[in-house]
């Protein structure tokens, strides 16, 4: 029987081993500073999505608008 495990299913334990493994690599003083850059990254990865998720929405809406006028048209030169 095989069975298939998710890539990030970690248990409790080792998510304190690899906690303690970061802190000793970089001390305690570094460690707020890691946090707040990953944070920063983070904030600005979840803004660049919704801008570009933003702009296919707006590009959507103008090719169903441009659609919409084009079968207007049609109908209005029957």
């Amino acid at each position: 029987m095989y069975i298939e495990k998710a890539m990030f299913n970690l248990g409790p334990w080792e998510i304190i081993l690899i906690l303690l493994v970061v802190l000793l690599l970089f001390g305690a003083k570094r460690l707020p500073e890691l946090a707040k850059g990953l944070g920063q990254g983070i904030k600005e990865f979840k803004g660049a999505m919704s801008e570009a998720k933003q702009e296919i929405e707006d590009a959507t809406d103008v090719e169903n608008s441009d659609s919409k006028k084009k079968e207007a048209d049609k109908s209005a030169a029957d």
